[in-house]
């Protein structure tokens, strides 16, 4: 079984910087991307970066374009996400995700880690 776990998340001021990472364990898969979704209160879970595994493919939500950064390390199986110039709406629970080659979607999900931004 593949389990994915977030780090880096905390309390930062408005303007401050985080670096979340999202490490996978146990049973080896062929994954065919990797993602960071977030969820606040009230709101609806969205898409945040995504990064293909094989190839240099990114994805950013408009609301994070500039100032955040997906990277991935494939031969330690782990994939990072640096937070710059952070805003008190990028407060969420923010979660790692991973599409397996075989799957429509993103199927495997971390615990989430939570980011808040005070002002």
């Amino acid at each position: 079984q593949v389990r994915l776990v977030e780090s880096g998340g905390g309390l930062v001021q408005v303007g401050g910087s985080l670096r979340l990472s999202c490490a996978a364990s146990g049973r080896p898969f062929s994954r065919y991307a990797t993602a960071w979704f977030r969820q606040a209160p009230g709101k609806e879970r969205e898409i945040v970066a995504s990064i293909r595994w094989s190839g240099p493919n990114t994805y950013y939500a408009d609301s994070v374009k500039g100032r955040f950064h997906i990277s991935k390390d494939v031969s330690g199986n782990t994939v990072a996400l640096q937070m710059n110039s952070l805003k008190p709406e990028d407060t969420a629970v923010y979660y790692c995700a991973a599409q397996r080659v075989e799957s429509p979607k993103y199927d495997t999900w971390g615990q989430g880690t939570q980011v808040t931004v005070s002002s």
